[in-house]
């Protein structure tokens, strides 16, 4: 769980690699490969997008606009 700026600094960064890894994977190897897998790395990205969705949702009611 994000609770605070740093973390959600290092949380969008780790985010952006996963996307760019996974992009290289779907052109590198198209087809159903061994190890780690395609689908493991995008419930690793969803798992990011909703911390940083509910750190963001959070900071939305601390700070009202």
């Amino acid at each position: 769980m994000i609770t605070n700026s740093t973390e959600y600094v290092k949380a969008c960064e780790e985010l952006k690699r996963l996307e760019q890894w996974l992009e290289r994977l779907l052109h590198e190897h198209p087809g159903h490969t061994k190890g780690l897998t395609k689908a493991g790395i995008r419930k690793m990205i969803a798992r990011l997008h909703e911390e940083i969705g509910l750190y963001e949702g959070s900071r939305e009611v601390e700070e009202p606009s």
